[in-house]
């Protein structure tokens, strides 16, 4: 057996494992092997010391490494230990950093959000919620946590019937279409993606809420100069395309379309530290995405007049939420490999697995912040939820 191969995922999983290479085998570690990894294929050294997730993701997307227990619980097992990974950041360069502009943004967003409105549908939930959802109760479904994340957003926000809220990377819609049946507001969404837009302008034409709600193919640095303010903005999941280095901007635009006393809730995927992200996502999932810290987020606000009113965290709602896609995606797997094939297939059976496992090792987190521009002191004193 290959003294490197052992040696380097040796220090990388911290349980004991075998590997199975043709008629070699070996255990790693000293306790009973906790799964067996068989390799179809060598690995590349010099692959493996550029990027061990590029390694090792492209190894299982191309079949060439296999495992023989669930991918999620082997996931789970080391994936805490990411900050071990090799990642040569003069050779990934042009993977890690590429151009915040306009044009390439869009690019990189559509990339992700258009693969098709079908792809999504076959398992995400009914609301086409892609977030993370909250899971008030034992029982409840990934629909009923979609429908409570968005009640939990909205109730945040204290909105009054005839306010106006902007919905900064809308997805599907169902956010806006919540607030708009309960709350009675006019809503604005906009999207980078052609998919979405589409459907969500066939779906307020649908429900009869062409009155209420309209959504636009826009992009969030055209928001101060369309010359309209809103009560309430809100975003979801959307500040991790934005890209480290332009979060002063992103605020800035938020900034200038909310009205004065009005109320900023920030939904996004956080990390602990500041980490130009990982090879194997930006590749293959989302190029261009960058997580912030959360401390970098919070240290920027004040500059734009935003005050903080709550943090929270979601963490453990996005765990179960990416398990729950999981499992509705390996109940349609067939289909989708017929559809994408079975290296696609592979590859998002993968992803879905991977960040299951780093939320649930705290490698990664979702924070929602609430925040007020300038101070609103007619808001209630404790807090709404």
């Amino acid at each position: 057996m290959n003294e490197f191969l052992t040696s380097y995922l040796g220090g990388i999983i911290p349980v004991a494992f075998r590997i199975q290479s043709g008629e070699e085998s070996m255990i790693v570690g000293r306790d009973r092997p906790e799964f067996t990894i068989t390799l179809n294929e060598d690995l590349d050294k010099k692959e493996l010391l550029t990027s061990t997730s590029l390694a090792l993701g492209e190894a299982y997307m191309k079949e060439e490494l296999e495992v023989d227990r669930d991918l999620y619980e082997v996931l789970n097992l080391f994936l805490g230990q990411m900050g071990k990974f090799k990642m040569d950041k003069s050779a990934l360069k042009k993977l890690i950093l590429t151009s915040k502009a306009k044009k390439n943004q869009e690019k990189e967003v559509r990339f992700h959000y258009d693969i098709g409105n079908e792809f999504y549908r076959l398992w995400l939930d009914e609301t086409m919620s892609y977030s993370c959802g909250y899971f008030k109760n034992a029982e409840d479904t990934l629909y009923d946590a979609q429908v409570n994340k968005a009640d939990h957003i909205l109730e945040k926000l204290q909105l009054q019937e005839g306010m106006t809220l902007l919905d900064i990377g809308c997805g599907w819609g169902f956010l806006l279409m919540r607030a708009a049946k309960k709350y009675g507001i006019k809503g604005t969404g906009i999207t980078l993606s052609k998919e979405q837009y589409q459907k969500f302008s066939e779906d307020i034409e649908r429900e009869g809420l062409k009155d209420r709600l309209q959504v636009e193919l826009m992009d969030y640095r055209d928001l101060k100069h369309s010359g309209v303010q809103f009560d309430r903005v809100v975003s979801v999941g959307m500040l991790e395309h934005v890209g480290r280095g332009n979060y002063e901007l992103f605020m800035e635009n938020a900034e200038a379309v909310l009205k004065p006393e009005g109320l900023f809730l920030l939904h996004y995927i956080s990390a602990q530290k500041e980490h130009e992200g990982d090879p194997w996502i930006k590749k293959y999932i989302f190029p261009g995405g960058t997580i912030p810290s959360l401390r970098e987020i919070i240290d920027i606000l004040p500059e734009y007049e935003f005050h903080v009113l709550d943090i929270e965290s979601l963490r453990r709602h996005y765990n179960r939420t990416l398990l729950c896609w999981r499992e509705n995606f390996l109940k349609h797997r067939a289909e989708i490999a017929r559809m994408q094939g079975e290296e696609f297939t592979r590859m998002w059976e993968l992803y879905l697995a991977s960040c299951a496992a780093t939320f649930n090792n705290g490698i990664i987190d979702l924070h929602q912040i609430l925040t007020s521009k300038g101070i609103n002191n007619r808001l209630p004193m404790t807090r709404v939820v």
